[in-house]
């Protein structure tokens, strides 16, 4: 049976110069209604938690999240997703702020400028990692680190030079992207463990505008305004 994660293969795949038909296809057969373009699997780690927290699932939705291998790699994806010649998809996103640039020109440019409407994205005040540091706390982001096995890594870490004069906040943003596979690891265990009140803003809002009529939802799935951070919309209207 085809899944999203098939749909995903099949749309990177088409990226990199292979045929776009069984993209297509997946994308009437599943049905795919909404991607989700985001710079890297830390980021879907983070966006499918959140989700999950809040009992919705976003491929029986039909919304694909979408890790590009790059911020820059957004206006090729957005022409194959987004508008004829594309796959007609709605498309929204979530990037770090010096990516902005990429994502507003992909998805409010002339690459979506056939979209029935107006294609929205969430901006991080720095990364979508930094977020979730201040929304949780430097206290309770080393209690994590504890609890997943990492403290003596991270103290071997800090006592390098280069992470002297840094704030503890900058020290651990930096220390999520030293191994392989961390900041996906992290991304999950981050978000589960904040407060209902404190998700940050741009996360919030990126899945509370994947919805599709929210007059259905149960308190828990709802966003929570009181969400730590600031989200920073696209230019476009409605997402």
């Amino acid at each position: 049976m085809a899944d999203m994660g098939a749909f995903r293969e099949a749309v990177v795949a088409w990226d990199a110069g292979g045929p776009g038909e069984p993209a297509r296809e997946l994308a009437a057969r599943l049905p795919v209604r909404a991607v989700v373009l985001l710079e890297g699997p830390s980021d879907a780690a983070a966006v499918d938690a959140l989700a999950e927290r809040r009992g919705r699932d976003l491929e029986d939705e039909g919304i694909c999240v979408l890790p590009m291998g790059g911020a820059m790699s957004v206006g090729r994806f957005a022409r194959l997703l987004g508008p004829s010649p594309g796959l007609g998809l709605r498309l929204t996103g979530l990037c770090d702020v010096r990516e902005r640039r990429f994502y507003a020109r992909a998805l409010t440019g002339s690459a979506v400028a056939g979209a029935a409407q107006p294609q929205r994205f969430f901006v991080c005040a720095a990364d979508l990692e930094d977020e979730l540091i201040r929304a949780l706390g430097v206290a309770r982001v080393e209690e994590l680190v504890r609890a997943e096995g990492d403290l003596r890594a991270l103290q071997r870490f800090l006592r390098q030079p280069a992470q002297q004069g840094r704030t503890p906040q900058q020290q651990l943003r930096r220390f999520l992207g030293t191994k392989k596979g961390r900041k996906i690891r992290y991304g999950r265990v981050l978000v589960e463990a904040l407060e209902p009140d404190r998700v940050p803003a741009p996360l919030d809002d990126l899945l509370a505008g994947l919805l599709t009529h929210p007059s259905t939802l149960t308190p828990a799935q709802r966003p929570r305004r009181g969400a730590a951070g600031a989200a920073t919309a696209g230019p476009g209207a409605g997402a």
